[in-house]
């Protein structure tokens, strides 16, 4: 890559003055291009300490409107962020459709840097590979296009320009520690950066180096590509995207109608153990605070299943300060403009908390796939990407448990009822819930799918049989609790 690399030649000041007037016109133009295709558009800028990236950054961006761009200088993640996954800090700053993002800095500083630092196992070093070409990857078979540039330039110069940058009090500030470090050990970088840039260089992705010696001519190859890379993603505007095989071990499971929902518990038994259950998950819920453990529950079932209750008793046991309950509705415009699990990764909870979910991810197969919401490509694909979703949890530590509350339609219709008939509780029916109901062997054969599809070894499903609420909120507290404590045991 870096070593191998053979800079374009230099055209002369005129001609660079010249190209960079029609370029920055040309990519003004296609800023109204992209919005009115619902392009989003991501910009990396990594490189070299010193290559110019701020910079070149800053003249690029005076070519567009600043009401459909945004910048994002992404130094060392901060004490939050570092409670959160890996990819995080990133996916929650993705661009919407139509819009802009730079990034002046990005994923490959933070995991080469903690490369050569030794802060970093080779193990975790390659697991986050594997996550940042997914994440890149996933970006782009949902529309997005993600455009690259490494700013290059040689020891000798990066050296001249940090001594220049020092040689100033206005300027000093730019210069970190880590840019020293990185003009002593120059070589070095090279090797881990060269074998960064391998690894991440993908066709729907692509790197594309910068001669940073000379400004404008950095500037006027940034611009040129840019337009370039915009041109060829409103060309494939609507493209179908490849799907890809599900890479990881699942758990075999019941259809939905093999499920034996005739389990129930006696009152007395109920009131007994909910008790015991209560107090074992509360004295759990302040060990994983302590070891910084994260879990995530997630409830999906069929309405008036049961999910609200099932939460109710399973909150209770918990500190309130260290848990929270996220009710999914619709997406609202600004989630619907951006990569369907964008809302849910801006929902994740700190090391050490809990998030339950009242419906999840899975609309997107359920809900999205029935009514229309999403292509058929878009529902297929997001099997995948769930399952790369879930496993970067389970890559951070955290307890993943996904619960289906199941009920027969029988139990279904007499709940329904009784919602209309008591005034107290009508607002928990509504017109929509009998229109899905109209739709349930549409939907059973969805879940039956996607139950089949998702339940991997890091994070399978668990079916609630919930015709007897009581029954199935005794499971369901069992099932956190023997998750936790499986997880705990490994510390």
């Amino acid at each position: 890559m870096l070593k191998e690399w053979v800079k374009a030649k230099r055209p002369g000041d005129e001609e660079i003055s010249e190209r960079l007037k029609k370029a920055r016109l040309e990519l003004a133009g296609k800023q109204m291009a992209i919005k009115e295709k619902k392009l989003p558009v991501l910009v990396i800028m990594d490189g070299w300490g010193g290559a110019g990236k701020g910079s070149v950054l800053g003249k690029v961006i005076k070519n567009l409107d600043p009401r459909f761009y945004k910048t994002e200088t992404l130094s060392r993640p901060t004490e939050d962020e570092l409670r959160r996954p890996f990819l995080y800090r990133y996916f929650v700053r993705i661009p919407e459709a139509g819009k802009f993002s730079f990034f002046d800095g990005s994923w490959m500083d933070e995991v080469t840097r903690a490369k050569l630092m030794d802060e970093v196992s080779d193990d975790e070093y390659h697991r986050q590979l594997t996550s940042i070409k997914r994440f890149e990857r996933t970006l782009s078979d949902n529309g997005y296009l993600v455009v690259k540039f490494f700013f290059h330039i040689s020891e000798k110069e990066q050296r001249s320009r940090l001594k220049e940058l020092e040689s100033s009090k206005s300027t000093t500030w730019r210069v970190e520690k880590f840019d020293r470090w990185q003009n002593r050990h120059y070589d070095k970088c090279v090797g881990v950066y060269d074998e960064y840039l391998e690894a991440t260089d993908q066709f729907i992705a692509p790197w594309y180096f910068i001669d940073s010696k000379n400004r404008r001519w950095a500037e006027l190859q940034v611009t040129e590509q840019l337009v370039r890379s915009i041109d060829i993603a409103l060309q494939n505007t609507g493209r179908a995207a490849t799907l890809l095989q599900n890479t990881f071990p699942l758990k075999q499971m019941p259809k939905l109608a093999d499920v034996d929902l005739d389990k129930t518990i006696p009152d007395e038994e109920y009131a007994v153990r909910l008790e015991l259950l209560q107090e074992k998950l509360a004295d759990l819920h302040n060990r994983i605070y302590q070891k910084k453990i994260p879990v995530i529950i997630a409830y999906e079932g069929w309405d008036a299943a049961g999910k609200g209750g099932n939460i109710k008793r399973l909150t209770a046991a918990l500190d309130p300060r260290g848990f929270e309950v996220h009710p999914i509705a619709s997406p609202e415009p600004r989630e619907k403009n951006r990569h369907f699990l964008w809302r849910f990764w801006n929902r994740l909870p700190k090391d050490g908390h809990i998030a339950i979910f009242d419906r999840t991810w899975y609309g997107r197969v359920m809900v999205e796939r029935l009514e229309g919401f999403c292509s058929e490509n878009d529902w297929q694909r997001a099997y995948n990407e769930m399952n790369e979703f879930e496993k970067e949890l389970d890559d951070w530590g955290a307890v993943i448990v996904k619960f289906w509350v199941q009920i027969d339609k029988d139990t279904q219709l007499a709940r329904f009822t009784e919602r209309q008939n008591t005034p107290e509780k009508q607002w928990k029916i509504t017109d929509e819930d009998w229109r899905n109901r109209e739709k349930w062997d549409l939907y059973e054969e969805a879940i039956d799918e996607m139950i089949q599809k998702t339940s991997t070894e890091f994070a399978p499903w668990y079916i609630l049989e919930s015709n007897d609420k009581h029954y199935a909120r005794i499971k369901a507290l069992e099932i956190v609790i023997d998750r936790i404590e499986k997880r705990l045991k490994k510390d």
